[in-house]
């Protein structure tokens, strides 16, 4: 097993149309406003940005995020990773009764030194940050929702 490769997956039940949801997600550049973990995003160019996270844990981890996929008739976004983690992470809309469904899918490998070195005793640790994150970024999201 490679302590280091991590696969994630939430569903955040949201009560906004697929097409508001999609749009809130679009501009990564507005998720600090609503995600308290997303502290920074500085876009590079037209579809890449550096991004830099901080959850419950005390260490930042930065990533450049590059647009790999967006199809709004689909309802997925998708980004490659490079930097800390390196890998890739897609939301999928669907509709679910009159709101949406928003999965999260991410697949990535960590490169972030502290963390490799701490890969097998932390791993439940970081799991749980990792989780702890994306609760905080659905009810934020749903926040966020309800003022457009």
């Amino acid at each position: 097993m490679d302590w280091t490769h991590y696969r994630f997956l939430s569903r955040w039940p949201l009560p906004a149309p697929p097409a508001t949801v999609y749009a809130a997600l679009e501009r990564v550049e507005d998720y600090p406003r609503w995600w308290p973990q997303v502290r920074e995003v500085r876009p590079t160019d037209a579809t890449a940005g550096v991004v830099r996270i901080r959850s419950l844990l005390p260490y930042d981890m930065t990533f450049t995020a590059r647009e790999a996929r967006r199809d709004p008739a689909a309802g997925i976004l998708e980004v490659a990773m490079t930097g800390d983690i390196d890998g890739w992470a897609r939301w999928t809309l669907t509709a679910h009764g009159t709101g949406t469904l928003a999965r999260y899918d991410q697949v990535v490998d960590v490169h972030k030194p502290l963390l490799r070195r701490l890969a097998v005793p932390g791993r439940p640790v970081f799991r749980l940050n990792h989780r702890l994150m994306m609760s905080a970024g659905r009810r934020g999201l749903a926040a966020h929702l309800a003022t457009v």
